[in-house]
């Protein structure tokens, strides 16, 4: 039985804590915060309750699997969760308009005919199959295993299958998500749809590989799923389970080092001069946060993934609202940007801003228990932003934005307005300590690897990485993925080949 000393109490890192413990090792965990959830947290006001970071699951079987391998009570039996129909409503800028049906495939084919006209449910239809084409070739290598030593071989090849051309007689292979749209599905509106998948984990469309197509395909397969409560009601019953499994948690507990000793991690010192033994250390920390908690020792060795960073950030708007929340509401209105090139030109360019009327995902989800009474609603209002945010009145006038383009699928959005919250990247970093609140994206092949993350692994023996920031990425299926790595390779030693 190991002594494991694990930092930061977000998702991955509870996942991990939680298989940790029912192998039978003693597990404690230091959060530098008050609390637990890592991002899944939740702002509370006047009688209204909002999650701040995820306000949807997709990929439910991550967590299902980890309530089945820690305890005998299912998640559901945990969480109240619900699958969300229709799985979202997109606006788009022509003023067209879709409601896609969840986990549906012949239903979105459908629903797309109706909305944009004869040939555009089977364009996107087509598409959906050779993305699962891709997601059959990327799944293992990116989700369930270890991130190969030979990383190379994920790098060099890009898994979305090549397309015939019917006036070239042959075949072409994309190279980013944005020649998949150009090439293969040929309406704006249908460019948009493919691409706000890429643009809602930060990702530029223009630079991402061909097989970010994997996460539109995520969606439709699998469901886009809600908890009851909201999402913080996920990482309350992942931290139940971990204090039912005995795992001690510490918080108010800022680490200021990774001990080595012999070469090896041997436990942690925190801020206030304690020190803590441990024979193995868990990592659920930022690349630039780790970095500075080894001291003279590289965390990753010569030919290794290097740690990704720079990502953009999020900004959320929490909304009060007058008024019920009216029947057939759907959960989440995607308000795609009137100009998607010049939104990703002021996103994504050599001097990162954000367009006037950017992509916005309104979540209204009508959940009794987050409001006082049902003469009241909440919304949530996300898009993305540079990582960093900017000045206070350039941060009101961004939220301002927000509300601006919500309009189009809150009605009376402005008269109905009791207050509202903004959250920037500010507070994204100070609930996860990523620098600027950078949010990480989910792992993906090709690319010459540069949209891999860091093995869960690393130089120091006896230190492992988890979460968001180290294989196979960020987004909460793949937190708990890495919390399920990261056991396997303890647990099972170097040999560990991941899920069966």
């Amino acid at each position: 039985m190991a002594r494991i000393a694990v930092i930061g109490a977000g998702m991955g890192a509870l996942a991990a804590a939680a298989r940790l413990a029912v192998a039978g090792h003693r597990v404690a965990v230091y959060e530098r915060t008050e609390t637990y959830g890592g991002a899944v947290r939740r702002l509370e006001r006047d009688g209204f309750a909002f999650d701040t970071g995820p306000g949807l699951l997709p990929l439910p079987a991550v967590y299902r699997d980890l309530f089945v391998k820690t305890g005998k009570e299912p998640l559901e039996e945990c969480v109240d969760l619900v699958q969300v129909d229709p799985s979202a409503r997109h606006l788009f800028a022509d003023g067209s308009e879709a409601a896609l049906p969840n986990a549906s495939r012949a239903g979105v084919v459908s629903a797309l005919d109706e909305a944009l006209g004869a040939g555009a449910g089977r364009r996107w239809g087509d598409f959906l199959v050779r993305a699962r084409e891709t997601w059959d070739r990327t799944r293992r290598p990116l989700l369930e295993e270890p991130l190969w030593p030979d990383w190379q071989v994920l790098a060099e090849r890009e898994p979305y299958p090549a397309v015939p051309h019917k006036r070239l007689l042959r075949t072409r292979r994309a190279g980013t998500l944005a020649e998949v749209g150009a090439w293969e599905l040929r309406d704006p509106r249908l460019i948009a749809l493919l691409e706000s998948h890429a643009l809602a984990y930060g990702l530029d469309p223009r630079a991402v590989p061909a097989n970010a197509a994997v996460l539109p395909y995520m969606e439709h397969a699998f469901g886009t799923w809600y908890v009851r409560g909201g999402l913080r009601e996920l990482a309350r019953a992942v931290y139940e389970r971990c204090l039912a499994r005995r795992v001690e948690f510490h918080f108010g507990a800022e680490v200021a080092a990774i001990l080595e000793k012999d070469g090896r991690a041997a436990g942690l010192e925190l801020a206030d001069g304690t020190a803590v033994e441990a024979d193995l250390v868990v990592s659920g920390v930022a690349p630039g946060v780790l970095d500075r908690l080894v001291r003279g020792t590289a965390v990753r060795a010569e030919g290794e993934v290097p740690p990704l960073r720079g990502a953009p950030s999020r900004l959320t708007v929490l909304l009060a609202l007058r008024g019920g929340r009216p029947e057939g509401t759907a959960h989440r209105t995607v308000v795609h940007a009137e100009d998607r090139d010049a939104e990703l030109d002021a996103l994504f360019g050599p001097a990162p801003g954000m367009a006037a009327r950017p992509t916005v995902t309104v979540l209204r989800p009508g959940d009794p228990a987050l409001v006082p009474d049902p003469a009241h609603e909440t919304a949530v209002l996300m898009a993305t932003v540079p990582a960093g945010g900017g000045s206070t009145e350039e941060t009101a006038r961004r939220a301002d934005d927000l509300i601006t383009v919500a309009e189009r699928a809150v009605p009376k959005l402005r008269e109905r307005l009791l207050w509202h919250e903004v959250l920037t990247p500010a507070a994204v970093e100070e609930a996860t300590g990523a620098e600027g609140g950078a949010v990480p994206a989910p792992a993906l092949a090709a690319a010459g690897g540069r949209m891999l993350h860091a093995s869960n692994g690393t130089a120091l023996s006896g230190l492992f990485t988890v979460g968001g920031w180290s294989h196979p990425g960020g987004g909460l299926p793949h937190a708990g993925m890495s919390g399920a790595l990261v056991a396997g390779l303890i647990v099972e030693g170097p040999d560990f080949q991941g899920s069966q």
